[in-house]
């Protein structure tokens, strides 16, 4: 512990004291560069000799990513200190992840990072830019290139956050066998991979090279249950002396709480037949409150989902001529990850009444197990059943198991192209085919609602009671088959040339020009359960008993087309600039099927949305006043165009929201609908398919970039880029907060018959609207120290970036300061995030190297009483009331070692242990955002504690 605190305040102290240090670039400097072969260099379309540019770039090498101990390039890329606000694995523990795992540059969002393979596009995993980066097999990657200023006029101008450029082997002939091993110290969590890479030939000599790789890896799943900070919904906790405990837990419970209420004489009381039969809550995971039974729910979760994913990579080049290259590439991978969160919770109806029509609806299925059960205690209370106007009850499906997804996603990713030389110009011309197939598969704890009935009608099953053996009388019920399949396809055709063009004093002139076009398509089609009753599903009355039944189908495609120009002009020898311009054209969106409003009303296939078109681009300088010193800056604008979902999604039923007070009040019409106290409520999502002026128009962007790097000796490296960003016209949703908490937002709380609970309820629509004006600014700095000492070679990195702003601001809510704090949308950016790496080379045989990382604390999420997620303990150790609590999270500091050996020759076997010190993830009382998890945020730290790891590598 006294490391850890040691650690953190220096990494803090350093960052106060204002060391100025800078990203480093992408390829190193060489001193020799007539023979320097001309490459090409993320971020710019033409190529030249290899040095440090006008634009940061970081580069992580092989032998980086070997450092790094990660085994799947999600896990890489969330170590980059550059990184936050990415989706990861955790998220699809019922956190909408749904099996994805992204990259995000400095918190802007995952939607502003283009993710490319080999300077090309993939298929998205969605309707924008946005890759699954689960798709890309790490064993194949020869480095990774993170162009962290956007808008690149080379791959398209909605790299707004910037471009992560993952670049595979190449020209490889060994055959090398590697296989990785991770064990916990404690249970659960294993993990492991192997691979096989093969080439054949040599490009230079034998004038073609074909490679051949292949990986398989896996992690088990980490329950809750097996870690002491999460195991429990009610962790308590000690701040500022007093005790509280976190409250997440559910009314949804086994059995069913069931709510009894008489509308006209404001009668509300809450039934368990075990707590008033038995005097206790008999069942796994429940206890008493209130008077009903509640359920632990966070203690039936996961903390990290199973992951297994099969890649196979293959590419092939065969020089035709002294200047002709033709190139393949093809990547096979199938991804699935296993999530697993609390069985069903699900609210359901005996009977309610309307309190507008006054009309009485009865679910026939259910009143026999309510009259058999929940009559003979209404007498006990005083109640007479005859003058109840609703019965509601809370069902826990326990005894149908955890809700268990498969998300799984089959990519594929072909590349055929031509590079040559002609007339002084370097051309190349290529065409991309890259799609993607992610697939929902229910493999436990969803029920059909009909066979759901059917067992509590005929009496097989009563929802009401504690019975032994209901595992098996539900089986029937228990859905094991696929719930939504997403189709994403993406074609690309694009040609570039670069050429000396003229003479200036610091040398020649050169330009680049390109252009691509792509046809983007992308299918949803839910299953007929997912869908449920409705016009767009004539004649079906099943429903998804803990699901989200209520979606639409959306069948959608569109096309764009740009091209750039790029002008190198070394205006000196010491003194380089870059101007860039590119113009793009999206057309409209082409939806292709009929979806249906709330009120079954049905909008047409079409043309939805506008043509979006825009120029744009960048100007960059590079000054070298002395040998040791680089001083570069640069500025641009950038667009990005509404994605297809932003446009033509359909009306979707999104599950409920957190606990909120009702939104509306009387006498408006809709507040009766409300729940007493705080509760949950409803979600949709839907498009935006407005034409003309009320269509969605394209987000815009201006980016700069002012740094320098100075090496005053070959031991030292030190640089800073200061970097800002600015988003107007930012597509976004009201947030559930906002949607719940702003009365002038009223607007978008509806009324919406659930297909489930049978019943109208209140819900927030969320839609995308141009809202938001955004600014985000920070430093991001790398410094590299090496010596020779008397028992080797010594070197350190710190590599970190240090957050100035991230403010958002949405008319009738106001600037949204998030550095350092939750926002509204349950997202935290880190005031500083750093990597340090100590390294020690005893002989050309053996390194060692340890890895200091760190994330600087913040606030936690404010929690009030109308939250119900904070209490407080009494005197004699029992749980009391609800509260609120305003705390901060602690700063999060991990220390990693590795040791690295090659004794025996083409053999190398490394060793090492993530998280040396065994820290746990500090305390969060957040009660939303990311997955099911409770008492840490999963999002932001590793739940696995120490874990040793070791990887072989054989070469033949």
């Amino acid at each position: 512990m006294m490391v850890e605190t040691v650690l953190a305040r220096s990494v803090r102290l350093m960052c106060a004291g204002g060391l100025a240090l800078g990203m480093h670039a992408a390829i190193a400097q060489t001193s020799d560069v007539n023979n320097v072969a001309r490459v090409e260099i993320t971020g710019s379309s033409i190529k030249r000799i290899a040095k440090e540019g006008s634009l940061p770039v970081q580069t992580l090498t092989r032998a980086d990513i070997d450092q790094s101990g990660a085994n799947n390039v999600a896990d890489l890329v969330a170590q980059l200190p550059s990184m936050q606000g990415f989706i990861t694995s955790s998220t699809s523990v019922n956190g909408g992840g749904n099996g994805i795992q992204t990259a995000s540059i400095h918190a802007i969002g995952t939607q502003y990072t283009l993710v490319l393979l080999n300077g090309r596009r993939m298929a998205p995993y969605g309707t924008g830019s946005a890759v699954n980066l689960a798709s890309i097999p790490l064993s194949a990657v020869e480095r990774v290139e993170i162009l962290t200023d956007g808008a690149s006029t080379l791959y398209g101008s909605d790299a707004i956050a910037g471009v992560v450029n993952f670049i595979l082997k190449k020209n490889v002939q060994d055959l090398t066998i590697e296989g990785n091993f991770d064990a916990p110290q404690k249970s659960g969590g294993k993990s492991g991979n192997l691979s096989i890479t093969k080439g054949f030939g040599d490009l230079e000599t034998d004038g073609y090279n074909v490679l051949l790789a292949y990986s398989h890896d896996e992690q088990k799943e980490l329950n809750s249950s097996q870690r002491e900070f999460s195991k429990t919904g009610a962790r308590r906790f000690t701040e500022n002396g007093k005790q509280y405990a976190t409250w997440q837990t559910s009314i949804n419970s086994t059995p069913a709480n069931v709510e009894v209420l008489n509308s006209k004489t404001d009668l509300d009381e809450v039934l368990n037949t075990d707590l008033l039969n038995k005097g206790s809550c008999t069942q796994p995971n429940t206890f008493s409150r209130g008077g009903a039974c509640r359920f632990d729910y966070p203690a039936t979760v996961q903390l990290l989902p199973e992951l297994k994913r099969d890649s196979l990579f293959a590419s092939g080049k065969l020089r035709l001529n002294k200047e002709t290259t033709v190139f393949s590439e093809l990547v096979l991978s199938k991804f699935a990850s296993t999530a697993r969160y609390a069985p069903a919770a699900q609210p359901l109806t005996v009977f309610s009444t309307d309190p507008v029509t006054g009309v009485k609806t009865t679910n026939q299925n259910y009143i026999g197990a309510y009259n058999k059960s929940i009559l003979p205690l209404l007498a006990g209370k005083g109640i007479n059943p005859a003058e109840l106007t609703d019965a509601l009850w809370f069902y826990r499906g326990a005894d149908a198991g955890g809700r268990t997804d498969e998300y799984r996603t089959d990519a594929a990713h072909f590349v055929l192209g031509i590079d040559s030389s002609y007339a002084g110009w370097d051309v190349g011309a290529s065409f991309t085919h890259s799609q993607n197939k992610q697939t929902d598969q229910a493999l436990a704890g969803y029920m059909s609602g009909d066979k759901f009935e059917e067992l509590v009608r005929t009496g097989a099953y009563n929802p009401f009671v504690s019975s032994t053996g209901a595992a098996a009388v539900l089986a029937p019920a228990v859905l094991h088959q696929q719930l939504d399949e997403i189709k994403s396809k993406l074609d690309v055709i694009g040609a570039h040339a670069s050429r000396e063009v003229f003479d200036l004093p610091g040398g020649p002139a050169s330009l680049g020009v390109g252009a691509d076009f792509t046809k983007q398509t992308y299918q949803d089609t839910p299953s007929k359960i997912a869908m449920g009753p409705g016009p767009g599903n004539p004649g079906w009355t099943d429903v998804e008993i803990g699901g989200g039944t209520g979606a639409q189908a959306l069948d959608a495609s569109r096309t764009n087309w740009g091209a750039f120009g790029e002008l190198l002009l070394p205006i000196a020898k010491n003194l380089e600039a870059t101007t860039a311009v590119r113009y793009d054209s999206y057309s409209a969106v082409d939806k292709k099927n009929v979806s249906y409003d709330s009120n079954g009303k049905a909008s047409p296939s079409g043309k939805v949305g506008e043509d979006v078109a825009k120029a744009t681009y960048k100007l960059s300088v590079r000054y070298t006043p002395t040998q040791q010193l680089l001083l570069r800056s640069s500025y641009g604008t950038g667009f990005k165009a509404p994605t297809m979902n932003n446009i033509a999604d359909p009306l979707k039923n999104a599950g409920s929201s957190n606990s909120f007070p009702c939104p509306v009040k009387a006498p408006d019409p809709r507040a009766v609908y409300c729940r007493p106290g705080s509760s949950e409520y409803a979600l949709l999502d839907v498009g935006n398919p407005a034409t003309g002026d009320g269509a969605l128009k394209a987000e815009e962007s201006k980016q700069a970039t002012l740094g320098f790097r100075l090496e005053p000796t070959s031991m030292l490296s030190f640089g800073l880029d200061l970097w800002d960003v600015k988003l107007k016209n930012q597509i976004r949703t009201y947030s559930q907060d906002q949607l719940y908490t702003k009365a002038e937002l009223n607007q978008y709380i509806a009324v919406y018959a659930d297909p489930i609970q049978k019943s109208n309820v209140l819900v927030a629509v969320r839609k995308p609207l141009n809202l938001a004006t955004s600014h985000f600014q920070g430093l991001d700095w790398d410094t590299t120290f090496r010596a020779a000492t008397p028992i080797g070679k010594a070197s350190v990195n710190w590599t970190g970036t240090y957050m100035l702003k991230a403010e958002q601001d949405v008319p009738l809510v106001g600037t949204e300061k998030s550095i350092g704090r939750f926002n509204s949308y349950d997202d935290v950016v880190f005031r500083v995030v750093s990597k340090m790496v100590f390294s020690l080379k005893t002989s050309e045989k053996l390194t060692n190297s340890l890895t200091v990382n760190y994330r600087s604390g913040y606030h936690d999420k404010p929690i009030t009483e109308d939250d119900q997620a904070v209490r407080v303990i009494n005197a004699d150790g029992s749980i009391g009331a609800v509260t609120d609590l305003v705390r901060d999270v602690k700063s999060y500091t991990t220390v990693d070692y590795q040791i690295k050996a090659n004794y025996i020759r083409n053999l190398t076997l490394t060793a090492g242990i993530k998280n040396l010190l065994d820290q746990d993830p500090p305390l969060s009382v957040r009660n939303s955002g990311g997955g099911n998890q409770v008492g840490y945020d999963g999002r932001y730290t590793d739940p696995l504690g120490r874990t040793f790891y070791v990887n072989a590598s054989y070469k033949f």
